[in-house]
């Protein structure tokens, strides 16, 4: 082993199995800290804060104008309204990076099927 073709050819070796195990070690995901639980809360609380907001907003209304609760359920209304839009608009943010998280690991695996 001393021959320094033969430790260069040691040392080509260990890179390619380094390379090799760096291609099929599992790559860590950016959202893994998020569980269905949490992105599920994160659309509760969306949907509570703006019935809450609605709420407030309408009772203030009225006790400065001094009506009846009319504006209360109208802001409650439109604050349900709101959190619906904001939910939706969570779940269409969460899909579309479920989505793109998909199609590129697909490409990944299809780079390394054709390399094989």
């Amino acid at each position: 082993m001393t021959d320094p073709d033969q430790q260069q050819q040691l040392s080509q070796l260990e890179a390619k199995i380094d390379a090799a195990k760096k291609r099929s070690a599992p790559k860590p995901r950016l959202e893994e800290h998020h569980s269905q639980a949490q992105l599920a809360w994160r659309m509760v609380i969306e949907l509570v804060a703006g019935l809450g907001i609605g709420f407030g907003i309408g009772y203030g209304l009225d006790l400065l104008f001094g009506t009846l609760p009319i504006f209360m359920v109208l802001f409650v209304m439109l604050g349900l309204a709101a959190g619906v839009k904001t939910m939706l608009r969570s779940a269409q943010e969460i899909q579309s990076r479920k989505v793109a998280e998909e199609a590129g690991s697909d490409a990944t695996r299809k780079g390394e099927d054709r390399g094989a």
